[in-house]
């Protein structure tokens, strides 16, 4: 099965730059800009198997922070969402047969958000940890490590984690990464690590290429995408080619809601199973960041 184009081409992570201050804001799109997905039909059964408050409102509501690409982040309007997740919702929607929508807000109150009932979901990047999982668990659709990224030159002469030590990092608040650092701090004793907590992941990047910072810690396929990427490959490069800690991303939904977690996971499996989602993967040049099989809790 294969996508017949794409709807939206790639548009570069200077767009997301110029929209950074939206991630506070109520902005809601609807999941994905796909063209045709001809495979993915709708599952009756699973349909059935919704949450009465989900069919009777009409549509799934998962909250992203959109400057993430190519995971999630605003086309050349900034309003419309785009990006390998918002196509997997949209997908993961048609499977379900109901409308996904993806709200722009803060990465760092998500998982608060979700547990509160104010949103459905988390469909942003999210590694699935041990900590998180007490509040919500996750429906895992993706595997990647962390990469450091710097300044193109290298100029502090990074190589690896220790050599951040003594250095300022930049990281988006409440992430995976921000933990990382956070761990990495206690080992450098005297070389002391400075972490700058940022709203967004695109603030980050504006610290690291005004030269604020000596590194940002990303997911790698963020990190290769500002590395490559026309508009921004000027600025940035990686460290080295090594990936840290690798982990499992996920969808996080309330740990009561596990109807909408079990629907969820087995529409991924039905898009796993049909090739759609190989299709997607490929379609944003993810492909060697791909899961075999849908699972639950499984970082």
């Amino acid at each position: 099965m294969r996508l017949v184009r794409r709807g939206i081409a790639v548009l570069g992570i200077a767009a997301v730059l110029g929209t950074a201050g939206c991630s506070g804001a109520t902005m809601t799109t609807e999941a994905g800009q796909l063209d045709e997905v001809a495979a993915v039909t709708r599952d009756e059964a699973l349909h059935a198997l919704l949450p009465d408050d989900v069919k009777a409102r009409g549509f799934i509501r998962l909250v992203t922070d959109a400057s993430y690409a190519p995971m999630e982040y605003f086309a050349a309007d900034g309003r419309t969402i785009i990006g390998f997740e918002p196509d997997l919702a949209a997908a993961l929607g048609q499977v379900l047969g109901i409308r996904v929508e993806m709200v722009v807000g803060a990465f760092s109150t998500a998982v608060d958000e979700v547990e509160a009932g104010t949103y459905d979901g988390v469909l942003s990047s999210m590694t699935d940890t041990v900590e998180r999982r007490k509040k919500v668990d996750f429906v895992n659709y993706f595997s990647t490590g962390t990469s450091i990224l710097v300044q193109r030159g290298n100029p502090r002469g990074i190589a690896d984690l220790q050599d951040i030590c003594g250095q300022a990092a930049a990281t988006e608040k409440g992430t995976y990464h921000e933990g990382m650092l956070i761990r990495l701090r206690k080992q450098c004793g005297d070389r002391r690590l400075t972490i700058h907590s940022l709203p967004t992941n695109a603030d980050a990047l504006v610290e690291l290429r005004s030269g604020r910072v000596a590194v940002v810690l990303q997911d790698y396929p963020p990190a290769a995408f500002v590395t490559t990427d026309q508009r921004t490959s000027a600025f940035f490069q990686l460290a080295s080619d090594q990936q840290y800690e690798p982990g499992l991303f996920g969808i996080a939904v309330d740990r009561d809601n596990d109807k909408l977690r079990d629907c969820l996971r087995d529409a991924l499996q039905r898009l796993i199973d049909s090739g759609v989602y190989s299709d997607l993967l490929a379609r944003w040049e993810l492909s060697a960041s791909g899961v075999k099989a849908a699972t639950v809790n499984a970082g």
